[in-house]
C-alpha cells in the first residue's frame, strides 16, 4: 500500500492549531491536490505526513507505515520538495545528487550513477553537472531540487509548488514527470500549489483547506457541481426571436433556456455533453443560424475562490 490515510490529524503550535482534524485518503498512484491560501496549513500537513514534525493528535499511515510508530520507514518511502530547495550551494549539481542518493540508501555505485545521469539529462542539467549550484538560476535550482527528491524512486512524493520559478518548457517537463510517475510507475503524489490550472490538469481529486480545516474534498467535477451546479450549454445565434426561443424550450432534455448577450441562448441540460447534438439539430430545424456552441464549466478557480472568499475580504 503506497497511498496515504489520515484520520483526525491535528498539529498545534502553542495556542495555534495549524491543522485541525484532517481526514482524507490518497489512493496508490493518485495525484492529489492540497490547495488553500497562505497560512492554511498545507505545508504543515506535508511536514506531518513526511515525518518532519510529529502530530499533536490523530493518526496517519503513509506507504503503509504509521507516522508516529514508524517514522524512519515513512522517511525512506517518501520524497519531499519544500519551498526551500534544500540543495548545497558549494557543491556541484553532481555532488548534490550523489550526496542525496547515498543518503536515501542507493549504495550500488552503478545504479546510483545511472539514476543520477537519467535525472540530470531529463532536466537538462547534465552539461552543468560540474558547476556549483550557487551559480544556478532559480529555475535550475528548482529542477535540481525535484531531481534529488525523486532520485530514490519514492513510493509517495510531496511537491510544494514544483513549477514555481520555471520557464514554460521546464514546467511542462515537471507535469509530464508527475503524470509518468503516477500512471506508469504508480507513485502517489501530493501536490501543494497555488497554480489552480495546473491542479485542475493533473489532480484526480483535491482538498481545499483554510486555517487547518478541510472545506471540501473531491474531484474537480464534484466541486464544480457542488458549488455551481451542472455545466451549461451556450449556443450563439446570428439572431434570436420569440419563435426560436419557444422552440428551444420544447427541445428534448432541456430544463430551461435563458437569453444572454442578445443573441446567445444558455441551456440547462441534464447532460450537456450528450444533449448538445439534439439541441443544435433542433435549433437548425426551427430556422436558427448557429454561429458557435460552447459548454460552460465553472473552473477549479471558481470553486476555490468561492470556498476561500473569507480570506480575500
Amino acid at each position: 500500500m503506497s497511498g496515504i490515510e489520515a484520520e483526525g490529524l491535528i498539529k498545534r503550535f502553542g495556542s495555534l492549531t495549524a491543522v485541525d482534524r484532517l481526514n482524507f485518503r490518497v489512493d496508490t498512484g493518485e495525484i492529489f491536490g492540497l490547495l488553500g491560501p497562505n497560512g492554511s496549513g498545507k505545508t504543515t500537513t506535508v511536514r506531518l505526513l513526511s515525518c518532519l514534525i510529529a502530530p499533536s493528535g490523530g493518526s496517519a499511515r503513509v506507504a503503509g507505515f504509521d507516522i508516529v510508530k514508524e517514522p524512519l520507514r515513512v522517511r525512506e518511502a517518501v520524497g519531499v520538495l519544500t519551498e526551500n530547495p534544500g540543495i548545497y550551494d558549494r557543491l556541484t549539481a553532481l555532488e548534490n545528487m550523489e550526496f542525496f542518493a547515498e543518503a536515501y540508501g542507493i549504495s550500488n555505485k552503478a545504479e546510483r550513477d545511472t539514476r543520477i545521469r537519467e535525472l540530470l539529462e531529463f532536466f537538462d542539467l547534465w552539461d552543468r553537472r560540474g558547476n556549483k549550484t550557487g551559480t544556478f538560476s532559480k529555475g535550475m535550482r528548482q529542477k535540481l531540487a525535484i531531481a534529488k527528491a525523486v532520485v530514490h524512486r519514492p513510493e509517495v512524493l510531496f511537491l510544494d509548488e514544483p513549477s514555481s520559478g520555471l520557464d514554460p518548457k521546464s514546467a511542462k517537463d515537471i507535469r509530464d514527470l508527475m503524470e509518468d510517475m503516477s500512471r506508469q510507475e504508480k507513485h502517489t503524489i501530493v501536490l501543494c500549489t497555488h497554480n489552480l490550472e495546473e491542479a485542475e490538469r493533473l489532480c484526480s481529486r483535491v482538498m481545499i483547506i483554510r486555517r487547518g480545516v478541510p472545506l471540501a474534498t473531491g474531484s474537480v467535477e464534484d466541486l464544480r457541481r457542488k458549488l455551481h451546479g451542472a455545466p451549461e450549454l451556450e449556443v450563439r445565434l446570428e439572431e434570436t426571436n420569440e419563435k426560436l426561443l419557444k422552440a428551444a424550450t420544447k427541445l428534448r432534455g432541456v430544463n430551461a433556456v435563458n437569453v444572454r448577450g442578445g443573441n446567445s441562448l444558455a441551456f440547462d441540460l441534464d447532460d450537456p455533453e450528450a444533449g448538445t447534438p439534439d439541441v443544435v439539430e433542433g435549433l437548425v430545424k426551427a430556422g436558427a443560424r448557429v454561429k458557435s456552441v460552447n459548454i460552460l464549466r465553472p473552473t477549479l478557480e471558481d470553486a476555490y475562490l468561492e470556498l476561500t472568499k473569507e480570506d480575500q475580504a
